[in-house]
């Protein structure tokens, strides 16, 4: 339009008309905002109206520019109005969407016993029911319960800073929770009959079999004429309540410090039961191994003042989360410590 053509105040009537038209048509604050730029945006219509005052009636020049900021100030105003009225209305739609107090809810995400936690209370609850007690004791030990009076000698690799982690110069966290072993049995005279769980800290490397913080379940059974079949019978019955009753355990020749003899116990695989060639748990081999075990060592008796020559006794151990990898068929450790909502839910 040539402002040249027509006086100010027809120019602003129709410019005045077209803006309250565009206001009037805005259905959101997106389409609103888009009318406040084009006509009064900085490129908007009112800027080219300014820079037309040049081609005003001579008459008209000295106000126009007057006039035509109060004609924005207007439109402003005018938009305000429009702004809360979108408001307005958005409100009121928000509070016409009825709620059918009737309609079920959605229910509350509620927590469940960690997997560990299933597997430690399981592994527990079985020698419970044959008279075993639960023991439970300090996490930071001396060496002398972690090692010295385990049999362990001071040039054991286990003793060293790179396998263990000291506080001071003879404090660590156990790397096992034997120390409530020697514990147990300086307090009590035989028969004893214990199981100890608890977490366990090793300088291991993690990776999807290893983690320097975990879970162990130790068991112990001193007596006069306990013997090697009492531990397979034992570990065997803990197996088959665990995995089934089809479970067969077998028991390798090994060396441990405070155990003599000594062996490694495995169990047939949970997942292939050792019919799979190509089995990812096992590799094909159709067992997966638990821990150790054995004959507790005459040395650790004497220490602890019990006559190995009239008392016999059988120990044991095993990491719960290795437990729970087979139990569970999980291929990686770490996913019992990322805290994953979904991986928790699935084995609840």
């Amino acid at each position: 339009m040539n402002p040249g053509a027509l006086n100010l105040s027809t120019l602003l009537d129709d410019f005045h008309r077209r803006f309250e038209a565009a206001v009037a048509h805005a259905t959101d604050e997106r389409a609103l905002e888009d009318v406040r730029v084009a006509f009064l945006g900085r490129s908007g219509e009112v800027t080219t109206l300014r820079r037309g005052i040049g081609q005003l009636p001579a008459s008209e020049r000295p106000n126009a520019g007057k006039v035509i900021n109060e004609a924005v100030e207007r439109m402003e105003r005018e938009l305000g109005v429009a702004q809360a009225r979108l408001e307005n209305r958005a409100f009121d739609d928000e509070l016409a969407q009825t709620i059918d107090v009737t309609f079920p809810s959605i229910p509350p995400a509620t927590g469940s016993i960690h997997p560990i936690r299933t597997v430690l209370r399981d592994a527990a609850t079985y020698f419970q029911r044959r008279g075993f007690a639960v023991v439970v004791g300090p996490e930071i030990e001396p060496e002398y319960y972690n090692f010295d009076a385990l049999n362990i000698p001071p040039t054991h690799p286990a003793r060293e800073g790179f396998d263990s982690f000291f506080i001071t110069d003879s404090m660590l966290l156990r790397p096992h929770t034997s120390p409530m072993q020697i514990r147990t049995m300086q307090e009590h005279q035989p028969p004893i009959a214990i199981v100890a769980p608890g977490r366990c800290y090793r300088r291991d490397a993690v990776d999807a079999r290893h983690l320097f913080q975990f879970n162990q379940i130790e068991g112990l059974l001193v007596a006069q004429g306990i013997h090697f079949g009492h531990l397979k019978g034992m570990l065997t019955g803990m197996c088959r309540e665990l995995f089934g009753e089809d479970q067969r355990v077998r028991f390798r020749p090994s060396f441990f410090p405070f155990t003599e003899p000594s062996a490694e116990f495995d169990t047939t695989c949970p997942k292939c039961k050792g019919l799979a060639d190509a089995c990812s748990m096992c590799g094909g081999s159709g067992w997966i191994e638990l821990g150790g075990s054995g004959m507790v060592h005459p040395n650790v008796l004497r220490e602890v003042g019990y006559d190995p020559d009239l008392y016999t006794g059988w120990a044991f151990g095993f990491g719960i989360e290795r437990i729970g990898l087979a139990r569970y068929e999980i291929d990686d450790i770490r996913r019992f410590v990322e805290s994953d909502p979904d991986f928790l839910a699935q084995l609840a």
